[in-house]
């Protein structure tokens, strides 16, 4: 059993102009008894850049950027830079966004060695267009599971798949902490499920590079939706924690209803030299919306895990709340991992 205690919205909207809209899906990076939070600040009219706040402590807090960190500088971002992931290996930190152009969301990199300067290297995800797409998927026969195929349908419903300049959605990109057999590794998210990748620099990440990764799809898949909490799809939340039992993934999973899309917040437990192989996941939710800051706002029933900070034994999960606030959960890591070993 793990107890929850939803310690409520430490970030709201103010009325600068940058995060009027929305203060949601922060990545964290902890320092000691300092948490950085670099968050999605939304402006009226769905414009996304990343602001920034300190805490002392989990929630205090100390420090509010007037500005945004990290602006849309470039045409591939033009509408937002969104939905950070931060993690630091060796003396830089790496940022991972969604970059919105008003028709793709793709995965991009910025780099830093103080939080406070920047260096974008633009998309790494896969620049290839749904036609190409479905070549790649076809390759991999019918061991793909049917989801991929169903998401790909539905650009073709809508008369999508034939638009050269349309991109392959990915999104939810983080780095694991730190290196694996001495390569970078990455979670990304093609619909419907986690994907892994492995590089030794960013700039491995060509076109031929993906183009041959996708003809081989199944060999880098992580998790793939199960059981209802997570039947639509799902997508990596912040960088796994690593932990004696393996590493701790929070992630989302979202769930159809009558009413429409439920957000949830869960967990997996990954093998630590080989973490594309699932160890065990929870078949029930961490949390979900139930308060009335996650349950209405701009987009309703939303609970989105995007980073962590750990004290002690007590792990602080911040989340984006209904597209709107962020917010905090704490529970303790030991019981989580025991649910999931009870699991495994």
């Amino acid at each position: 059993m793990v107890t929850v205690e939803k310690h409520g919205i430490i970030l709201s909207p103010t009325d600068r102009e940058f995060e009027n809209n929305g203060v949601l899906n922060p990545g964290i990076y902890q320092d000691g008894d300092i948490v950085h939070i670099l968050y999605r600040a939304v402006e009226n009219g769905n414009l996304s850049t990343i602001g920034y706040a300190k805490t002392e402590g989990p929630f205090k807090i100390v420090e509010r950027n007037e500005q945004p960190l990290i602006t849309r500088d470039f045409d591939y971002e033009k509408h937002g830079v969104e939905d950070a992931r931060i993690v630091k290996i060796e003396d830089t930190y790496y940022i991972t966004y969604t970059a919105y152009d008003g028709i793709n969301a793709m995965g991009a990199l910025a780099t830093s060695k103080d939080l406070i300067h920047f260096e974008k290297h633009g998309i790494i995800t896969p620049q290839i267009n749904y036609q190409e797409y479905e070549r790649y998927m076809l390759c991999c026969g019918s061991k793909l599971n049917p989801k991929y195929h169903h998401y790909y349908r539905l650009f073709d419903q809508l008369g999508l798949e034939n638009d050269e300049f349309r991109y392959l959605r990915d999104k939810d990109l983080t780095f694991f902490p730190r290196k694996i057999n001495g390569k970078f590794a990455m979670l990304h998210r093609i619909w419907p499920g986690i994907q892994i990748v492995y590089f030794d620099h960013w700039t491995d990440l060509t076109k031929s590079f993906w183009e041959h990764y996708l003809e081989n799809l199944i060999d880098y898949i992580v998790l793939d939706p199960e059981g209802i909490f997570e039947v639509n799809y799902i997508g990596a939340g912040g960088p796994p924690i690593e932990t004696s039992d393996g590493w701790l993934m929070i992630y989302h999973g979202v769930q159809e209803t009558s009413t429409g899309a439920i957000y949830h917040a869960k967990a997996a437990l990954l093998q630590l030299d080989k973490p594309e192989v699932e160890i065990s996941r929870l078949n029930t939710p961490l949390f979900s919306p139930t308060k009335q800051w996650e349950i209405e706002g701009e987009v309703n029933d939303v609970v989105f895990p995007t980073g962590h900070a750990l004290f002690g034994e007590d792990l602080y999960i911040y989340y984006g709340a209904a597209d709107k606030h962020t917010a905090v959960v704490k529970m303790n890591i030991n019981e989580v991992l025991n649910e999931l070993k009870i699991q495994s």
